[in-house]
């Protein structure tokens, strides 16, 4: 049985799901702009619910909303926001994210989604792993077409996508008239090659700087730039 994951001000529970709670979600939930002061925040594909809780933690956002398609999954994620110290912020939809599209009216300030990346060749052998990681149950180009559904007019989107599927990920939000408007590239440690890409978009076009972020310099000797990212969350930070 998987044990609790606590963080400084909320445990995750994660025995019913098939994604435990791992480095990129939490680099999403710490990385994620709130600089515009959201109102409502999605998180697609919520998995554990981590994202939403870090973002609860960081913000004032009224509405945190979250939606999720695997049973077991919804079950924690709903066990999880409720007994977080703001059950009254957070909500967990049992959908996929296109019936969820479909119903909702109301955009967000900011959506945040983690997404399955992988391809249908990679089978863990677990059904309910395989839908929260690979990409034929939420296709990037159908992710990205409801995300411009939802999104207000001066909204964020954030995401981390591998570094291989940077460059399609942003073409297919560009025909979806999302842009990039920051971007970290992730690597474990200095001589490691880069393997995550953080991406930020709105509907309006910038020039992007694009930064690095490396997260060790040794095994257990963490970067400043990731303890800073990382530490209103991790215990031991």
């Amino acid at each position: 049985m998987s044990k609790p994951f606590k963080f400084k001000q909320f445990t995750v529970y994660q025995d019913r799901c098939a994604m435990k709670v791992g480095t990129d979600g939490v680099l999403l939930g710490a990385w994620a702009s709130i600089e515009s002061n959201p109102n409502s925040i999605l998180d697609i594909g919520a998995g554990t619910g981590v994202i939403a809780l870090q973002l609860a933690q960081r913000s004032s956002a009224e509405t945190i909303d979250a939606v999720e398609l695997d049973n077991d999954a919804y079950e924690q994620c709903v066990t999880n926001l409720e007994a977080s110290p703001w059950p009254d912020r957070l909500f967990c939809y049992h959908a996929s994210f296109q019936e969820f599209v479909a119903e909702m009216d109301e955009p967000y300030d900011l959506v945040v989604s983690n997404p399955p990346f992988y391809g249908e060749g990679v089978s863990s052998g677990n059904s309910s792993r395989d839908k929260a990681r690979q990409h034929q149950f939420l296709p990037f180009d159908k992710l990205l077409y409801g995300v411009s559904k939802l999104l207000s007019k001066q909204g964020v989107f954030s995401t981390i996508v591998p570094f291989t599927e940077e460059t399609t990920f942003s073409a297919i939000a560009a025909q979806n008239g999302l842009f990039v408007n920051r971007m970290t590239r992730v690597k474990g440690s200095e001589h490691a090659t880069i393997k995550r890409s953080l991406l930020e978009f709105s509907f309006l076009k910038t020039e992007v700087q694009p930064t690095t972020l490396t997260i060790a310099l040794e095994r257990h000797v963490y970067t400043e730039d990731y303890i800073a990212l990382t530490r209103p969350f991790y215990l031991k930070m």
